[in-house]
């Protein structure tokens, strides 16, 4: 795809990722709807780059489809969509369980994106394609165990990628997601001193935009790719399930 002239949606547009990939985007011509519920970040940045700013709530099903209308009232349509707002959870599964958490990080890291797919992609096709990028996260590719529910949440947004690539193929829509480690963004801000006293390197919101780029331009679907310090970021490789058995070994009466 090339990018000027396109016209992108970005949500969780007002800071991080987000924020860098709007700058980036903008910097080679795309037309830029920002979309965040922080309102003054969100307008801020989205007059930097002569775009548009809307406030949603990813995790409203109904917000999304009013998003995604107001967005093509106001550039004309959608030719991108960077489905990138992100929680963390804040509780485990033990007694800091939290009903009211789990909920929103599941309406935010996934629910964001599975609305989010559903009310672009009729816009999307109505401009002839296009191209659809998840924020994911390295810990959708491994085991968390200082938070699984945001595990949980970006291991389905992975495989919700992997998914939905060859099933729009037809419609000329890619759909990829990225994956990256830890990044300057206020999801690891908890966490942050905790990370420097581990001498983990923070990503640069910067490189995570340069790569969401990439995604979209180099015309691949269905991939997650994985960002990490001092390493090129390249599409991950995923192992093929095992096939069924053969013989006597696949029935239950062979034991």
């Amino acid at each position: 795809m090339e990018l000027r002239d396109k016209v992108a949606l970005v949500t969780g547009g007002a800071s991080g990722l987000g924020r860098a990939t709007v700058l980036a985007l903008a910097a080679e011509g795309v037309e830029v709807v920002v979309a965040d519920l922080d309102e003054t970040e969100g307008r801020a940045v989205a007059e930097q780059v002569g775009g548009h700013f809307l406030a949603c709530d990813v995790s409203d099903f109904d917000a999304n489809l009013a998003l995604v209308a107001d967005a093509v009232d106001a550039a004309g349509g959608i030719d991108i969509a960077y489905l990138n707002a992100g929680i963390s959870s804040g509780c485990s599964l033990g007694e800091d369980f939290s009903l009211e958490k789990y909920r929103r990080a599941n309406g935010v890291n996934l629910d964001g994106v599975i609305f989010g797919t559903h009310a672009v992609l009729p816009a999307l096709k109505a401009r002839g394609g296009g191209a659809i990028v998840a924020t994911a996260s390295l810990a959708g590719l491994t085991a968390v165990p200082f938070d699984p529910i945001y595990a949980a949440n970006k291991a389905a947004v992975v495989n919700l990628a992997r998914s939905m690539g060859p099933a729009l193929a037809g419609d000329s829509i890619t759909y990829n997601a990225i994956c990256p480690a830890f990044s300057e963004s206020k999801i690891v801000d908890p966490i942050r001193e905790v990370l420097s006293a581990q001498g983990v390197q923070l990503i640069p919101a910067e490189t995570i935009a340069e790569t969401v780029l990439r995604i979209i331009t180099g015309g691949a679907t269905g991939e997650a790719w994985f960002v990490q310090p001092a390493r090129e970021p390249s599409p991950f490789t995923f192992r093929n399930v095992p096939g069924p058995g053969t013989g006597n070994a696949a029935r239950p009466d062979a034991m």
